[in-house]
């Protein structure tokens, strides 16, 4: 605003001269007005000159400071808009940083949660396995079917193998050892049994016949008492019990006929007579 009336200021200036020059023109034409007047016209019109001149230096400094003032406030906002979008441009980067970072956290904990299930799912299986070990099983010896723990048929089993060695002495303690730990085993006949066998490799023939009577009378449809009575009298035979042994021997005829153990007493008798 101030600019336009800088220029406005101008014209007005040059329409006064302009208007005076043409009065003194005019009135010198007519002979209005003497060389003293003259003179005081020219000097009225260099007073107003510089009057116009120092008003136009004035009006010229003003503009120039307002100049100034409006480039230097522009150049100032212009700085502030540039740092302004400096620290835009660092927090861009700062957050596709952070992005990335947290990407990057999201990809490690989804491999360290597959990983942990993986483990889990490792663990759950291999505490299956030794569950499974540890539970009941069922089994099938000498005929019957039972329910056996892990511990209590790796125990028979082994014992049954020192015996298969020859070692009857080390199977009747492994053999003893196992009844009086599982006392309600379904391995019971078949360990009386083998210890009565073991016993008798021994000729120790009372406690072989003391364990295969237990046999007879604690399980007497196992299919290991037909032997067992054939082994009691063979036992009755070694100790001179010759009357125990026949009447043991007629006795495994009649209640299992039919059976290798009783055509083998069948012999047997035949020989007494």
């Amino acid at each position: 605003m101030r600019s336009i009336s800088f220029f406005s200021a101008v014209q007005q200036v040059r329409l006064g001269v302009a208007v005076l020059l043409m009065a003194c023109i005019g009135s010198a034409s007519a002979g209005l007005f003497d060389d003293e007047e003259a003179r005081r016209a020219i000097l009225e019109l260099r007073q107003t000159n510089q009057e116009l001149r120092q008003q136009i230096e004035v009006l010229k400094r003003d503009l120039e400071q307002r100049i100034s003032e409006e480039t230097r406030r522009a150049t100032e906002e212009g700085e502030q808009v540039r740092r302004g979008l400096v620290d835009l441009q660092n927090q861009l980067e700062i957050s596709r940083s952070d992005l990335a970072k947290l990407r990057g956290q999201d990809e490690q904990v989804a491999r360290d949660v597959a990983e942990l299930q993986r483990r889990q799912k490792d663990v759950l299986q291999a505490t299956e396995d030794r569950l499974r070990k540890l539970e009941p099983a069922r089994v099938a010896v000498d005929g019957r079917e039972f329910l056996s723990e892990p511990a209590e048929k790796k125990d028979y089993e082994a014992a049954l193998a020192i015996f298969r060695k020859g070692e009857f002495a080390n199977a009747q303690l492994v053999f003893v050892d196992f009844l009086n730990r599982y006392p309600q085993s379904g391995y019971r006949p078949s360990a009386l049994f083998w210890l009565g066998n073991a016993q008798y490799a021994t000729k120790d023939y009372k406690e072989a016949m003391a364990n295969f009577r237990f046999l007879v009378t604690q399980a007497s449809d196992h299919v290991r008492v037909p032997e067992a009575m054939l082994a009691i009298a063979n036992c009755q035979l070694e100790i001179k019990d010759n009357k125990g042994a026949r009447k043991t021997l007629e006795e495994l005829v009649a209640t299992h006929p039919g059976t290798e153990a009783a055509l083998a007493a069948k012999d047997r008798l035949a020989r007494f007579k």
